[in-house]
């Protein structure tokens, strides 16, 4: 069964996805537990999970390329 087109089922938007999650989960631990290096490691995370996501949307790794093969 095939996915309905636009829900995101692509690399480029799962990867950003768990990298946003894991940004999420850094910078929750940072805030509850008062700890700098798990905040500034979310905010680093989340940084790298924008540019992954649009990356690999950029190099078609997004729902286009799925679809046409």
């Amino acid at each position: 069964m095939q996915d309905e087109p636009g829900h995101g089922n692509s690399v480029a938007a799962w990867t950003g996805v768990l990298l946003l999650l894991l940004a999420s989960l850094l910078l929750s631990l940072g805030v509850f537990f008062g700890w700098g290096w798990a905040n500034w490691s979310g905010v680093a995370v989340a940084v790298i999970g924008i540019g992954a996501w649009w990356g690999l949307n950029a190099a078609g790794y997004n729902e286009e390329h799925w679809e046409n093969r």
